[in-house]
């Protein structure tokens, strides 16, 4: 069943030193009524190329502000090269709340830049630079720098296609990019967010070595392509098998976990929601991995747990993996602050309570399992260790439910809002019942 329009996430597209817009159109056409392409022109390139704002500050600012004035609910950020450094930016500054962004699911890198130094020949980085010093790119020097980014010629109107855009890039930009913005070392941490890497098997300075050095460290919960005969221009030479990468992309990873309701979204991404607040929002919201692999547990304590976790806290609709994140919570360490004094600490309390109920998963009967789990000892706890640890679990699964955000704003909870940066922000105004004040999200929100 194809999607609905308030389910397409929209993926905002950044592109390459020397391109535009374009560069995605093919892309956008393999996506059209799976996923919804915004592609930009970056200040200094395309129809922006009169821009002067070419520090990759600035570009990144331009690229925040348009995201913003969009509205997207949920949506994943590309980046082709020059536009990968731009991608990952943005994304650092929206998952550390400070981009004033919410609802970003997951990155595509397209032979992308990384945030360390670009790998990149320094005499070819000389000779590039020497093309513009009386100007932009002439014929011989855009058609230099475009045989050496492909691994096979393009067809005769793509190939006019980026000629066109890079002779008419500013030599303003092209000289930024490559004395500055490819050198700067960045810093941040994108670590929670799902990745789609693309490298081409004959590019060079960002094949899939320099992927897997810069980029595969940089986000660990990241799967590595490459696409064998393809260079550097990745969306041009392989917008078909590109858009069957971000397709599963998106529904075995990124979209898997539950949506939240548009005014929600609004009112987390707004200056009524603190920056911290915002990221601790953020990171919730991604869809879990479903390659986690446990901290504390093993892979068949996880199992029974998540059994268990579906009779406790039953879910309709995209599920989120709650025994993942109460495994990830006891390696952190980051409980509720109280423990039952007859129980071991708790991740010793749940790998002997799980190997109590090994098994648990295959039994018709599960409720009645939990229902009969105190009347007698199992394993090394007694019947009321094992009362105990059950009383925690639930209280563990069910914090874990409702710190999701799509679930705050399913029972109506909006009490984030309260509370920005900067100025003083009032708080709840109106006490009556069922009466809200006018920029609670749950006025409108499905309840």
């Amino acid at each position: 069943m194809p999607p609905s329009a308030a389910d397409t996430p929209t993926l905002f597209a950044l592109h390459g030193l020397g391109l535009s817009r374009r560069l995605f159109d093919a892309l956008a056409r393999e996506l059209d009524g799976a996923v919804d392409v915004i592609a930009l022109d970056l200040p200094g390139f395309g129809d922006e190329h009169e821009s002067p704002e070419t520090s990759v500050e600035q570009m990144t600012e331009s690229v925040v502000r348009r995201i913003r004035e969009h509205s997207a609910r949920r949506w994943l950020i590309a980046g082709h090269s020059m536009g990968g450094r731009i991608a990952s930016l943005v994304a650092e500054r929206t998952m550390s709340g400070r981009s004033g962004l919410f609802g970003l699911a997951g990155v595509v890198l397209m032979a992308g830049s990384p945030l360390s130094p670009e790998p990149m020949d320094e005499e070819r980085r000389r000779t590039m630079l020497d093309w513009v010093d009386d100007g932009p790119l002439d014929d011989d020097q855009a058609r230099t720098f475009l045989d050496q980014n492909v691994g096979a010629p393009l067809p005769s109107a793509l190939e006019q296609q980026a000629l066109a855009d890079l002779r008419r890039t500013s030599p303003d930009a092209w000289r930024e990019w490559l004395e500055t913005g490819s050198r700067t070392d960045f810093s941040g941490d994108v670590s929670a967010l799902p990745a789609l890497l693309i490298a081409g098997g004959e590019d060079g300075d960002l094949g899939e070595d320099a992927q897997r050095r810069t980029n595969g460290r940089l986000y660990p919960r990241s799967r590595l392509v490459t696409f064998e005969g393809a260079g550097h221009l990745i969306p041009l030479e392989r917008p078909v098998e590109l858009a069957a990468e971000i397709r599963a992309f998106w529904a075995q990873e990124a979209g898997t976990g539950p949506i939240v309701p548009g005014d929600a979204s609004r009112a987390i991404a707004s200056a009524r929601t603190s920056s911290r607040v915002r990221a601790g929002l953020a990171e919730r919201a991604l869809s879990d991995d479903p390659d986690y692999q446990p901290q504390v547990l093993t892979s068949a304590q996880l199992t029974t747990l998540r059994a268990v976790a579906d009779r406790v806290v039953p879910q309709d609709g995209p599920p989120i993996d709650l025994a993942a994140r109460v495994d990830a919570q006891l390696a952190e360490g980051t409980g509720d602050g109280w423990r039952n004094a007859e129980l071991p600490a708790d991740p010793v309390a749940y790998v002997l309570a799980l190997d109590a109920l090994a098994g648990f998963e295959s039994l018709a009967d599960q409720d009645a399992a939990l229902r009969d789990l105190g009347t007698s000892a199992r394993g090394a706890l007694s019947a009321d260790q094992l009362t105990a640890w059950f009383e925690d679990c639930r209280v563990d699964l069910v914090r874990q439910w409702l710190a999701h955000p799509a679930t705050m704003a399913r029972v109506g909870y909006d009490g984030y809002a309260t509370g920005g940066d900067t100025a003083l922000i009032p708080g709840f105004r109106l006490l009556g019942a069922e009466e809200r004040e006018p920029w609670e999200p749950t006025a409108r929100s499905r309840r």
